[in-house]
């Protein structure tokens, strides 16, 4: 598949090493990537739009079950490549992970996308929106932004406000925002300098972008859902009704 000029990311990241204690008993005999709803997996669903995106070299990180995760993706055909970060030793977070899988993702930015999310475009490929959207001399992140009110599977204060230009300013405590974090994102590898420790949370790389004016969102217009615990699986099936591409 052709790369449209304007699509920086050569590269993406699906974060699945999670131990998925929220989807138990559903994830005692799996692993959460590999949860099925509406008939597919949560990592396939993931991938195939990666691969509809133009995105040909995936990293994977891997921690409880991983031997499942691996000998699924092994069958897959698309995208060309996928590489496994592993995380058996030690659950690295989301921060930690990606900066373990850097030397993997290369110099340029890239996709970080959570498993455990389902989204659906509206007018546009929501991949190829963002990108669109990336600059790389102003950005040291681009997340996708959730209104709130139309988020499946969250019952939240949303995570931020969106300023003229796009810039995120985080929900102070006590408060109400109203967006969310979409779980989908472009990060460049410079966002991951100097930090210590291997195991943290990407908020703590947010906020120091958002210190220095690097942080922006895009506000997603098409549906979205987070399956979380085994309820939000019945919801997603419920919006994914026969016949809808997803």
């Amino acid at each position: 598949m052709a790369r449209p000029p304007e699509f920086p990311p050569k590269t993406a990241m699906v974060l699945a090493a999670g131990l998925g204690l929220r989807m138990r008993p559903v994830t005692e005999s799996i692993p959460k990537a590999l949860v099925s709803v509406a008939g597919r997996t949560l990592i396939d669903r993931t991938l195939d739009r990666l691969h509809e995106a133009g995105i040909e070299k995936v990293v994977v990180n891997v921690h409880y079950l991983a031997d499942m995760l691996e000998a699924h993706l092994e069958k897959r055909k698309t995208p060309e490549e996928i590489i496994l970060s592993d995380e058996r030793d030690q659950l690295l977070e989301t921060g930690g992970g990606i900066r373990k899988a850097l030397p993997l993702l290369g110099d340029e930015p890239f996709f970080a996308i959570n498993c455990d999310i389902i989204w659906q475009d509206n007018y546009k490929n929501t991949l190829r929106r963002l990108a669109s959207r990336w600059s790389d001399g102003s950005m040291d992140a681009l997340l996708l932004m959730i209104p709130t009110i139309r988020a499946a599977g969250y019952d939240g204060n949303g995570d931020y406000q969106i300023e003229q230009g796009g810039r995120l300013v985080r929900r102070k405590p006590q408060t109400i925002a109203p967006y969310l974090f979409g779980g989908v994102q472009i990060l460049h590898p410079r966002l991951f300098e100097g930090c210590g420790g291997d195991s943290f949370s990407l908020n703590r790389l947010y906020d120091r972008a958002q210190q220095g004016g690097r942080l922006f969102g895009l506000r997603h217009e098409g549906r979205w859902m987070h399956v979380g615990t085994p309820a939000h699986i019945e919801e997603a099936e419920q919006i994914l009704q026969p016949g809808k591409r997803v």
